[in-house]
């Protein structure tokens, strides 16, 4: 440093920065670093030679190089840590549109003798409506008419539909949570539920006409790709016959995520310490809501499919409900509901368990990086020591 020589400081917040242990990037008083830097002339100053804490605050400038950055050797021998250079949100992503994709996947024939339960009323006639159709009546008819492939059918628009949905619904849940969190920082029991209803209306929104794209290609014969459908769709019923339906969706999805969500968060947060971070609670706590919420919201589920039917009697969910009822009893609103007790049970419980298990290992991925950093930092300390 000359004497004449102009240096200027400038001081800004930096996202998601973090203070290291090691003693270059902390004051002599152990306060983070951004609280005490402060520019030293001369070695007397600064205690540690040349510039002191300031050449620690430059390196603590995100964008800078990092000296202290695990080589790739390191990243080879502990690969955990790479993990931390993937942005939360990504890896978050990710890992819900895979869990989501292989649980719609291992479910799909259950899904499938759902619909054809759900919808068998409306499909074959008012004249018959009456007799209804059971469980294995369900699963032989799929396999004497379509054959094994028949059970899979209308599987990929949903695993191209549950990719953005997952990352929609997960997303737009932590969003909502900060939202409705009090003056105090907590989030209530109401919050949690808002969060959950919000979460999942606009998950809903953002995917439905897939998901109609769905059900048409499941449950009615002549069709054989997603594109057929929906060129024919827009010629025969318009731009609107893609959202048949939303309203019963919104009312039976917002209940459901709420409840679902609001349980496994309440019971996650109740386990004991040790029981926390195993694979096996989450699991059993997942099942456990996804039970209560499914068997709470399963009649509006019904009714949504019911509308969403081409030629469907019904225009609103004050119409259906009753409608019904009048024909197949209390009993119809359940229709189906033992294959999707069985779908939605593994199905949710493989999503929320996996999200769960990726946000343990973003934090240990993160906590591998960090210990590399400071090994690597201690033994600068020491050459600069020496």
């Amino acid at each position: 440093m000359r004497e004449n020589d102009t240096y200027v400081v400038s001081f800004r917040t930096v996202a998601d920065l973090r203070t290291s242990t090691c003693k270059f990037a902390q004051s002599p008083n152990h306060e983070p670093l951004l609280h005490s830097a402060r520019l030293c002339r001369g070695v007397g100053g600064c205690g540690y030679g040349g510039f002191g804490i300031f050449a620690a605050f430059s390196m603590a400038v995100k964008g800078e190089r990092n000296e202290f950055a695990p080589s790739t050797t390191q990243l080879l021998k502990h690969p955990l840590a790479v993990l931390a250079y993937v942005p939360r949100d990504v890896a978050i992503f990710v890992a819900g549109a895979i869990a989501g994709a292989a649980a719609k996947t291992v479910t799909a024939p259950l899904d499938r003798v759902k619909l054809l339960m759900q919808t068998h009323g409306v499909r074959v006639g008012q004249e018959t409506a009456k007799k209804g159709i059971g469980f294995i009546e369900a699963i032989t008819m799929i396999g004497k008419e379509e054959g094994i492939k028949g059970y899979w059918k209308g599987n990929l628009p949903q695993v191209i539909r549950i990719i953005p949905y997952s990352a929609v619904q997960l997303f737009a849940y932590e969003t909502y949570k900060k939202l409705f969190r009090g003056k105090d920082g907590e989030l209530s029991v109401i919050g949690r539920l808002a969060a959950g209803a919000c979460a999942g209306m606009t998950s809903t929104f953002v995917t439905y006409p897939l998901d109609v794209l769905r059900l048409r290609l499941a449950v009615e014969p002549g069709y054989r790709t997603m594109s057929e459908i929906a060129l024919n769709m827009l010629r025969e019923e318009g731009i609107a016959s893609f959202y048949y339906g939303l309203g019963p969706s919104l009312l039976g999805i917002a209940p459901y995520i709420a409840v679902n969500f609001c349980i496994f968060d309440l019971v996650k947060t109740s386990l004991p310490e040790k029981y926390k971070d195993k694979a096996q609670s989450s699991l059993l706590t997942a099942v456990v809501s996804a039970a209560v919420a499914t068997l709470t919201c399963y009649p509006l589920d019904t009714v949504r499919r019911q509308m969403q039917m081409k030629g469907s009697p019904y225009k609103s969910v004050l119409d259906a409900i009753p409608g019904i009822i009048e024909r197949d009893g209390v009993i119809g609103l359940y229709r189906g509901f033992l294959p999707n007790a069985l779908k939605n049970l593994p199905n949710s419980s493989i999503r929320l368990t996996t999200f769960d298990i990726v946000k343990r290992l973003i934090a240990a991925s993160e906590k591998e990086l960090q210990r590399i950093i400071d090994e690597n930092c201690r033994r600068q300390s020491k050459k600069t020591d020496v």
